[in-house]
C-alpha cells in the first residue's frame, strides 16, 4: 500500500427516494441511505443476512442524476469517504452521525434507466 486513507466502496439498494436541496450558497446536495447485505452460516449451519444501513451525502451532478433516473430499492455502487459530525438537537442533547460523503456513483442492474443516466453523464463530461 503506497498510501492509507479514508476510502469506502458500498454496492447496495436505496432504502428511499434521495432528498435533493440547493443550499444557500446554490450547490446541490441529495441525501440517502443504502442497505449492504452480508449473507454468512453460523455455527447451526443456518443461512444468516445482516442488513447494514448507511447515510450518504451525495453533491453536484451526481445527486441531481440519481434524483432523476433512481427510486427506492435501486441498486447503486458508491465511493466515498467516511465522515462523522455532531449536532445539537432541540432539546440541547448532542447527536453524532457517521456518513459515506460520497465521490463517484454507479448504477447497477441495468435498464433504460441506467442507460440514459450514463449517457447523460457522458454527454456533459462528466464521471458517473
Amino acid at each position: 500500500m503506497n498510501a492509507l486513507r479514508n476510502k469506502v466502496q458500498l454496492i447496495g439498494n436505496l432504502g428511499s427516494k434521495i432528498e435533493v436541496k440547493t443550499t444557500e450558497s446554490g450547490k446541490v446536495v441529495g441525501r440517502v441511505n443504502i442497505a449492504t447485505n452480508e449473507v454468512y452460516r453460523n455455527a447451526k449451519g443456518e443461512k444468516i443476512t445482516e442488513t447494514t444501513w448507511t447515510n450518504l451525502v451525495i453533491w453536484g451532478k451526481n445527486a441531481e442524476i440519481l434524483e432523476k433516473y433512481t427510486d427506492k430499492g435501486s441498486e447503486i455502487a458508491v465511493e466515498g469517504k467516511l465522515s462523522n459530525r455532531s449536532y445539537t438537537d432541540k432539546s440541547g442533547e448532542k447527536k453524532y452521525i457517521t456518513e459515506v460523503v460520497v465521490n463517484e456513483v454507479l448504477l447497477l442492474g441495468g435498464g433504460s434507466k441506467a442507460e440514459k443516466a450514463h449517457s447523460e453523464a457522458a454527454e456533459a463530461n462528466y464521471p458517473f
